[in-house]
């Protein structure tokens, strides 16, 4: 066991939980533009499909970018802090659908919860590559 260890996991959990609040903070700040702009309805009535599908297209984007981060700021294995966190964001997604399955009149359209559950692993490979894409370009150069 190396003498860092202990540093090497605070490191890599701060990577991860760095990469989870850039997702919290970039999804909440925007639904909050998007209600207060009069795009999204207020909280408790559910948004159209259309809304969701927005809604669903930022917040894989931000998914991108969070474990992007999360790779970033790994000290070792950029890949495979991005997909602990995308398991992680899998793991937190399959809770939120099967909420959304079991109170639909509160939760609305199913396929919303369903989709984010099925991008989360893609997303936080996305952003894993683009930083060992980097990486692989900057050794090469």
């Amino acid at each position: 066991m190396r003498e860092d260890s202990p540093r090497r996991i605070g490191r890599s959990l701060l990577a991860l939980v760095a990469g989870f609040v850039l997702v919290l903070v970039l999804t909440l700040v925007t639904d909050a533009a998007l209600r207060a702009a009069g795009v999204f309805p207020p909280i408790g009535q559910p948004p159209t499909d259309k809304l969701l599908v927005i809604a669903t297209i930022y917040r894989t984007i931000y998914g991108i970018a969070g474990s992007y981060l999360t790779a970033r700021l790994a000290p070792y294995a950029p890949m495979a802090h991005a997909v602990i966190g995308g398991v992680i964001g899998f793991i937190l997604s399959l809770g939120g659908a099967v909420m959304a399955v079991s109170h639909p009149e509160r939760f609305g359209a199913i396929w919303y919860p369903i989709a984010l559950v099925i991008l989360a692993l893609p997303t936080a490979w996305a952003g894993g590559k683009i930083r060992t894409a980097q990486l692989a370009g900057s050794t090469a150069a």
